[in-house]
């Protein structure tokens, strides 16, 4: 168990950035960045024991400042969309940036993703690393300050547990999760990967892809992976899956909520998390124009990601799990990322 350290570049504002390697010594080893706190790489062994890279990313700093498509980073203040960037809370409506047509993606155009995060601790005697950012009254629209702080840990028994906790001084909206695009397979699409989902319904949403409030049931619809099924079964009666899943039984506490199999490979990914939804997005917006490590062309379908989160545009219906948070009061995310071999 150990973590390695080396600088990965210098922004155009000056700021240092850093790369750190986290290894458990039987195989998996996870690259994490504090530009955008984005996870960079994961080396895992497939059925064989020959390791490959399981996400999308880039080689360089520069490629993720020039080409901000998200790859591996922390989303926040709000991940997700929010419809016309507006929002009220205890009466007072708040307009937040749109950059995403009218709406509100990601927490904005310069959202957490984009942000050099400070490095707090980075354990030597194991392999955990741990980042904070200080997001100011206003930066994006939201209101108050919050400081948010993230944790990485790799543990001998191969799960990547990321730990997200936020405090504010004044009443805002909250809602972190982790933007990484996997393929199990190291390469060529992922339309065979087989995928599972905790989830009797999904939020129904517009064209613009907001949600109606409408919590729609998954049976008999391209949307139903509760039994398991390739993604690409029955992605050509959809337009690409970009989709809240609302997750059973949801009580706060850490529990599965998706699996990912791989058949060529035999690679698994198993999915836990403390968060009411999941969004499962195809890679649909993926055209070849992000060229990633070893020069490969992302093309749609490249890679898909399964975001741990409260729901979409929760500040707007009444009916989704709140996503506010109020002085005093603390918020916490858990996910964790198990890997092995079927």
């Amino acid at each position: 168990m150990y973590v390695l350290k080396e600088h990965f570049g210098v922004t155009p504002a000056g700021e240092n950035v850093r790369l750190f390697r986290l290894a458990n010594g039987r195989g998996l080893e996870v690259s994490i960045t504090n530009y955008g706190a984005a996870v960079t790489s994961i080396l895992t062994p497939d059925r064989n024991g020959n390791r490959g890279d399981v996400v999308l990313g880039y080689s360089t700093l520069d490629d993720y400042i020039e080409n901000p498509r998200y790859l591996g980073a922390l989303i926040g203040r709000h991940a997700n969309r929010i419809a016309r960037g507006r929002f009220s809370l205890d009466g007072v409506q708040y307009q937040l940036t749109q950059n995403s047509g009218a709406n509100h993606l990601h927490g904005g155009g310069a959202g957490f993703d984009k942000r050099v995060w400070k490095v707090i601790e980075a354990d030597d005697g194991g392999a955990n690393v741990r980042f904070e950012y200080f997001s100011r009254d206003g930066e994006e629209g939201y209101p108050g300050n919050l400081k948010a702080t993230v944790s990485y840990t790799l543990s001998r028994d191969n799960e990547l547990k990321i730990e997200y906790r936020a405090t504010t001084d004044r009443d805002t909206i909250v809602n972190l999760t982790n933007h990484s695009y996997f393929n199990l397979a190291g390469g060529g699409d992922i339309l065979q990967h087989e995928l599972t989902l905790n989830a009797d319904s999904f939020t129904l949403v517009s064209g613009e892809l907001i949600p109606t409030g409408e919590l729609k049931a998954v049976e008999n619809t391209p949307m139903d992976f509760r039994n398991g099924k390739a993604v690409g079964a029955e992605i050509g009666f959809t337009t690409g899956y970009d989709h809240n899943f609302v997750l059973n039984d949801y009580d706060g506490s850490l529990r599965p909520a998706a699996r990912l199999y791989d058949p060529g490979s035999g690679r698994v990914l198993e999915l836990l998390t403390t968060e009411p939804g999941v969004q499962f997005y195809s890679g649909n917006f993926l055209d070849g124009s992000l060229i990633g490590r070893g020069g490969v062309a992302y093309q749609k379908y490249a890679g898909l990601c399964l975001e741990p989160q409260h729901f979409p545009d929760a500040p707007n219906h009444a009916n989704f799990p709140s996503t506010v948070l109020r002085p005093g009061e603390v918020y916490r995310h858990v996910s964790v990322y198990r890997f092995s071999c079927d």
